[in-house]
């Protein structure tokens, strides 16, 4: 608790006229050294009777406390509790209007205000008044007459006890700040990573690496589309663009090659969904050096999003009737996050410039997709992303890629 106050405003406009509230000797405004900080506390002193009030201000200006406030209408406290929001309330128990079990109880139920501690001050010996009371939360219970002396050591010990509360409180939220702002850092650099690994395979035969945001945008939208719930639709969208990581194992011969691939370079292409596995998972404990492996066996996995770029690196060549590879898997048994990015992956492939083929018109492009709908592809899945055109047209409008050279 830092009590360093706002300045005070004249809140007697804001209450009900006839209202008894005096404030005296109100605190300079400004920030408090930590010798003062609890003699610069604002305190509140409700009681129905004003001698009471008067003589509870001498005994805590006689102990150093300057921003002072009394009320002796009960129905006013939560009002006053409000705008000034005090370090402490001294609460007189037994009053007309509203008693102090009311008052403390509206207090404690405040969101805002059930921090605040209140002392109880009352002339009632009952031991049911007190059990009350402390049933409600008050923090301190004082008989009247009030020994002085008594008065403001409980009420430096509340204080004590509010300023390290706040204290901890305050610390605990810098903590939560500084751990959300690290969070923050890592996952900025995890994507970032996962970016640069991704762009690091695609420049294998795509110039500006345009092609894996596409991919990945597109993906989102046929998963939004299909009612996939934002944060997995930011999953699949970073995940979708390691699906062809696995391209960094593939000779540039093969890779780069103009013409139709033979049989066996053929073969050699299609593990690049393994090869793209492999390099996103973590490796197993066979693959592990000694040093590693208890890291790896104390229960180091790989993110969600890492294992559905796995995924996705593996299935995104299956095809619906059974005939896509590398496991020739028929209709469901692939993965959704593969088919989704199989149809994101060939329209972009068709629709882009490569060394060995011109962009294809819109038009040649869906042309083709609905041929292979229902072999090639999950008639839902590339229903999804046609009826979003208008959202694929704005996405390759503004990570368009340049018109590579033609041979001369």
């Amino acid at each position: 608790m830092s009590f360093t106050h706002q300045q005070n405003v004249d809140s007697t406009e804001a209450l009900s006229p006839g209202t008894d509230f005096h404030i005296a000797n109100s605190a300079v405004v400004g920030p408090v050294n930590s010798q003062s900080s609890l003699q610069d506390a604002k305190i509140l002193m409700v009681d129905d009777e004003m001698i009471n009030l008067d003589l509870l201000t001498n005994y805590l200006k006689a102990g150093g406390y300057h921003d002072l406030a009394t009320t002796t209408d009960s129905t006013q406290v939560l009002q006053l509790v409000r705008m000034r929001r005090p370090d402490l309330v001294l609460l007189d128990l037994m009053m007309p209007g509203m008693d102090g079990f009311n008052i403390l109880e509206q207090i404690r139920s405040d969101e805002e205000l059930k921090d605040i501690p209140v002392i109880i001050l009352t002339a009632s010996h009952h031991r049911e008044a007190k059990l009350l009371a402390l049933d409600l939360g008050v923090d301190e219970f004082l008989a009247k007459p009030v020994d002085p002396s008594e008065l403001l050591l409980r009420l430096r010990n509340t204080l004590t006890a509010r300023a390290a509360h706040d204290q901890l409180s305050n610390y605990s939220a810098r903590l939560e700040q500084e751990v959300q702002q690290r969070t923050s850092q890592l996952e900025a650099a995890r994507l970032e990573a996962m970016y640069c690994l991704a762009r690091a395979a695609e420049f294998r035969d795509d110039d500006t690496g345009h092609h894996v945001v596409r991919v990945g945008r597109y993906v989102a939208i046929i998963a939004t589309a299909l009612g996939f719930d934002s944060q997995r639709v930011d999953l699949l969208e970073q995940a979708a663009q390691l699906h062809d990581v696995g391209k960094i194992g593939i000779p540039d011969s093969i890779l780069l090659k103009p013409g139709k691939l033979a049989e066996s370079e053929f073969d050699l292409m299609k593990q690049h969904c393994s090869f793209g596995k492999h390099i996103i998972l973590p490796l197993t404990d066979n693959e592990l050096d000694g040093s590693n492996r208890g890291v790896h066996a104390g229960g180091l996995v790989g993110s969600p999003i890492m294992e559905t770029a796995a995924v996705i690196a593996e299935t995104h060549h299956e095809r619906w009737d059974g005939t896509g590879y590398p496991f020739g898997f028929k209709g469901e048994q692939i993965p959704i996050e593969g088919r989704i990015t199989a149809v994101a992956d060939v329209y972009d492939a068709l629709s882009s410039p490569r060394p060995y083929k011109p962009a294809y018109s819109e038009e040649q492009c869906l042309s083709i997709l609905e041929e292979g709908r229902g072999s090639h592809f999950d008639p839902l899945v590339l229903d999804a992303f046609l009826a979003n055109m208008e959202e694929v047209r704005a996405i390759q409008r503004e990570f368009a890629d340049a018109a590579l050279p033609v041979d001369a």
